[in-house]
């Protein structure tokens, strides 16, 4: 096998220039991708970090905050990191997100190590993985990664690791094998961060060891059939649904391929096209490693769009399998199209360029300009998407966000009682300029449970259904009803405060208003 071919690096460049180019590539992404702490997924973790370093905050509906905390050890470790090191929670989150992305182009450094020659490729190959950073995944209503941090910031670098690991020969003994220990370690670690992800992670690495055998076609046809076995005794031994929790689940379309738009479809198919052209046209230029990895996509999505399609229907009697989101395996499919994407483009741009004589150093700019094309197109829907905050929402500039949302929430947190109730519109987080800033990770007190944010967590937490649809219900577009209707609705729940929009009627006494938003008391009948 020759060089090219082996995956092995055609030529050293120093720690200190790969060191250099990480940590470069790290603070670019964070700059063109943006930094929202409190915003969507963020803030549900958040909530459940500043729950753990004081158990007094959200006396209210208290499930909604801790329940996902039962699953991982993120909230104790960021916890932790608070206690040792002293620093502001903001200040710590902001560590740990710096670190999760030069973590996660580490971990693409070390797949496109093993799978391509070319140093100047790899760097491509992680750039572009930079540029797409938070690229929706199909429809499954996450990004490649967040621009904030939650447990997949630390589980998707960790899997990333392991799939690295799982590309090297497991030499026998296999208990001798470091790189079958390193396998294990980060998965091992995954699993204590985020076991759903981990569990993909481990899917991925399962099959990445099976397409080296042989006799693959024949282990990836009992892998398939395993996985569909397995699916349908899950949804057979699936407990009944209670209708408080099917409305639940019903909220979260994207668990539903049926539900999803087109566009939403295509992008299921399109990493696996793009990887099918790259292992059909460079396929001699491939290395063995990259080969395998190309092929183990194809399988993964394949068995896990499978399974979506056969179990996980809205009309089923249970939904066990749409729980599980087998989906999120895409986002593993993804990294790994960016980053041998961007690899080839890189080499195909060197190889156009050889075969020329007037300006060949136009074809070697190709693959940069189309890198530097894609970054700038992310960072401009990065901050549509964030209209109304700070580009970088970085720890000093908290209190100065111009976010009329964001600033009634930090009077409500400087101004009323730690053991306030609030209510808001059940949808507020999908109000035009609002952000998607998570009410109670910023505020710091406890809230009705809202419709978007909470609904996620009682689609998977049974017991608590019944609370957020009666929560939802009630707080159904609140800043449109009257006070008679509202006072009905929400006097039951002992809330003492609303959020309303500012030209919502209401007699109540509002001490805060903005002009987007007002803070109003719930005065005794």
């Amino acid at each position: 096998m020759t060089e090219a071919n082996s995956g092995r690096t055609s030529k050293i460049w120093s720690r200190r220039t790969w060191a250099a180019l990480l940590v470069g590539l790290t603070l670019l992404t964070v700059f063109v991708q943006g930094y929202h702490p409190l915003a969507e997924d963020g803030g549900l973790y958040v909530a459940g970090v500043e729950y753990t370093l004081d158990h007094s905050l959200f006396p209210h509906y208290t499930d909604f905050v801790r329940e996902h905390l039962r699953f991982s050890l993120f909230a104790p470790m960021v916890a932790t990191m608070v206690r040792l090191t002293h620093l502001s929670l903001a200040w710590v989150l902001f560590v740990i997100d710096l670190l999760s992305v030069w973590l996660t182009l580490f971990a693409a450094r070390q797949v496109l190590r093993r799978c391509i020659a070319s140093e100047p490729a790899q760097v491509a190959g992680i750039a572009l993985l930079g540029a797409w950073w938070t690229m929706p995944i199909a429809g499954t209503s996450l990004m490649l990664m967040d621009p904030y941090v939650t447990a997949r910031s630390l589980s998707t670098p960790l899997s990333l690791l392991a799939v690295a690991f799982a590309l090297d020969a497991w030499p026998r003994p296999l208990i001798r094998s470091r790189s079958l220990q390193g396998c294990a370690l980060c998965l091992a670690i995954a699993v204590w961060l985020h076991p759903l992800m981990a569990a993909y992670a481990l899917a991925f690495v399962i099959v990445l060891r099976v397409s080296r055998l042989r006799k693959r076609i024949l282990a990836w046809t009992i892998l398939a059939a395993s996985a569909v076995l397995v699916a349908a005794i899950l949804q057979a031994l699936a407990p009944p649904e209670s209708p408080a929790l099917l409305a639940a689940i019903i909220t979260r379309y994207y668990w539903f391929l049926s539900q999803w738009h087109w566009f939403e479809l295509l992008g299921l198919a399109g990493p696996l096209a793009v990887l099918a052209a790259i292992f059909h046209w460079r396929y001699a230029a491939l290395s063995e490693s990259a080969r395998v990895l190309c092929q183990s996509c194809f399988v993964l999505g394949a068995i896990a769009t499978l399974d979506v399609l056969l179990f996980a229907h809205e009309s089923a009697s249970v939904h066990v399998l749409a729980k599980l989101q087998l989906l999120r395996v895409y986002i593993l499919l993804y990294a790994v199209m960016a980053m041998l994407l961007g690899a080839t483009l890189w080499q195909l741009g060197s190889e156009a360029s050889k075969r020329v004589r007037t300006l060949p150093w136009v074809l070697r700019s190709v693959p940069a300009i189309f890198i530097i094309a894609m970054a700038a197109v992310m960072g401009f829907v990065q901050r549509q998407s964030f209209p109304s905050s700070f580009h970088l929402e970085l720890p000093w500039r908290a209190a100065q966000n111009p976010n009329p949302w964001v600033q009634a929430f930090l009077w409500a947190k400087q101004n009323t009682p730690q053991d306030a109730l609030f209510a808001l519109d059940a949808r507020y987080v999908n109000t035009d300029g609002e952000d998607a800033q998570t009410f109670r990770a910023i505020a710091l007190r406890s809230a009705i449970p809202d419709y978007s944010k909470d609904g996620g967590e009682a689609s998977i937490t049974p017991p608590l259904a019944p609370l957020w649809q009666q929560g939802a219900a009630a707080q159904k577009d609140l800043s449109n009803q009257t006070d008679t209707v509202r006072d009905a609705n929400l006097r039951g729940f002992g809330t003492t405060w609303m959020v309303l929009h500012s030209n919502a009627p209401t007699a109540h006494p509002c001490p805060y208003d903005n002009g987007t938003v007002k803070v109003c008391q719930l005065s005794s009948p």
